[in-house]
């Protein structure tokens, strides 16, 4: 094995960058051979998408040190040795800590935390542009669709195609791509004016109306004892300091799977499984990416605020928060279901 390789990565000035990939023969995923430097000209190679899905976010790195059999961790500090032409910014996360995170700007900052070892990204929904709480707002919603055990990827399917209705009735334009394993990730941009707690509240509107919709196919209850074999919309996923798998970005599955963007005609006949490390560059170098002109399709989520502000005046409940989050405001006591029923009165 050598010891290592140097990749040319081009840089935004039209130069290129000469990244380091040390150990470049090791095996990330034992069940496909595929080593470090494949991964590394895999981010190249689909490298202009994966910035446009990534770039000016701040990213939580996850992190194999020995692939992806072996010891695991997310790295939400940057390593040690960034290199001077990466950046970071400082976010503050729920306990009030703060510290500084990577933020990626061009493809050789993402090869370079594959030579730290890195698999998968994990951006925020914020943008560290220098605006004025540019950290705090969120700019873009993600809508992650969890089938559970039992429920086939045709009914993820049908669901997303819902949400995708229900967004433009609210004013946003909606985009798609696999998790990279058996659910469906929705996004859309959105303009940066409200915090996290607000948008978090707008997503539970939207994934509430989704439910009424479908009560058969979709739910919105946070215990997974009372999910059933539905989809869960995960509205947490909105929350300050969660984050869902970057477009492009593979996931530490057996066969290397790719969290993939497609085009909703598209999606029906879709195959996750097949959108791999070795077989997505060849569909972007094909097809281009179906996120194109996502940029540009800003909206408004006041609709979807007023989804929320409806629940409310309905009697509804705020909903539970994960359990690493300090007690919330309204918040419903953190007790499972089952757990409750079997406590005295």
């Amino acid at each position: 094995m050598a010891d290592a390789h140097v990749l040319e990565v081009p840089s935004p000035d039209g130069d290129v960058r000469r990244v380091r990939i040390s150990s470049p023969g090791r095996v990330l995923w034992p069940d496909a051979g595929i080593t470090k430097f494949e991964l590394a000209e895999y981010a190249v190679a689909v490298g202009p998408a994966l910035l446009a899905a990534v770039g000016a976010r701040p990213v939580t790195l996850q992190r194999f040190p020995t692939g992806i059999e072996g010891e695991e961790f997310y790295s939400k500090n940057p390593p040690r040795g960034v290199p001077g032409w990466a950046r970071t910014v400082v976010c503050t996360y729920p306990s009030g800590r703060a510290h500084p995170q990577l933020v990626i700007d061009e493809v050789a900052t993402a090869v370079w935390a594959i030579q730290m070892n890195t698999i998968t990204l994990h951006p925020w929904p914020v943008t560290a542009t220098g605006r004025e709480h540019a950290l705090d707002n969120p700019d873009e919603v993600r809508i992650d669709l969890d089938p559970q055990p039992g429920r086939p990827f045709a009914d993820v399917v049908q669901a997303a195609l819902a949400l995708r209705g229900l967004l433009g009735e609210l004013g946003l334009t909606a985009w798609v791509k696999t998790s990279g394993n058996r659910g469906l990730h929705v996004y859309s941009r959105i303009r940066p004016e409200r915090e996290f707690l607000d948008v978090r509240h707008g997503v539970i509107g939207i994934a509430r109306e989704l439910e009424r919709r479908l009560p058969d196919t979709v739910t919105t209850a946070w215990w997974k004892e009372e999910r059933g074999d539905k989809i869960f919309v995960d509205f947490n996923q909105a929350n300050r300091d969660r984050t869902i798998a970057s477009a492009w970005s593979p996931r530490p599955l057996p066969g290397a799977p790719v969290s993939t963007p497609c085009s909703w005609d598209e999606l029906p006949e879709v195959s996750p499984r097949e959108f791999t490390v070795r077989t997505v560059p060849e569909r972007y170098a094909a097809q281009g990416d179906p996120w194109a002109g996502m940029g540009e399709a800003v909206g408004d989520f006041a609709a979807a605020m007023a989804l929320w502000d409806k629940d409310v005046e309905r009697g509804l409940p705020e909903m539970p928060f994960p359990p690493d989050f300090p007690k919330m405001p309204g918040e419903p006591p953190r007790v499972q279901p089952s757990r409750k029923r079997l406590q005295p009165d």
